[in-house]
């Protein structure tokens, strides 16, 4: 079985913050990453198909009409709601995060100096059941 590379799109205003991540993902040889700025960019390429998306939560720190994270989020479960998507956030508010869960986040990462291990930890395990659900639907059909 053929093992590709899990595409990541980042989608962050903040551009030191969204390289940060684009370089600690980089150097993992199972992610392959694409960077967006702003909502709108993301849902422009979105027929890239990415694997997971780890979205921020404002999203309007380049252009104050931008899409905020959560109708961006909307737009994506509309177009596909079967990716995961992982929304980040420099909010450490339950309130925020429940939000997030109702309109179908994945998960909820605050910001900090371990978000990027959380975040990886996170994909990492969601690919692992997906493999394994793969795998065990292929033993099925044979049977």
């Amino acid at each position: 079985m053929k093992t590709e590379k899990i595409k990541i799109f980042l989608v962050d205003d903040d551009a030191l913050y969204l390289k940060s991540l684009e370089v600690e993902f980089m150097q993992q040889a199972d992610f392959s990453i694409e960077t967006y700025a702003t909502g709108e960019e993301c849902l422009k390429n979105i027929s890239h198909d990415p694997d997971v998306i780890i979205l921020d939560y404002h999203l309007d720190g380049i252009d104050k009409n931008a899409m905020n994270g959560l109708d961006t989020l909307d737009k994506i479960k509309e177009i596909n709601p079967d990716i995961p998507v992982l929304m980040l956030s420099s909010q450490d508010k339950i309130d925020v995060a429940i939000s997030c869960m109702h309109h179908r986040a994945f998960d909820y990462v605050v910001k900090s100096e371990t978000a990027f291990l959380r975040l990886k930890k996170i994909i990492t395990t969601l690919f692992k059941y997906k493999k394994m659900e793969k795998e065990l639907s292929w033993y099925i059909e044979r049977m």
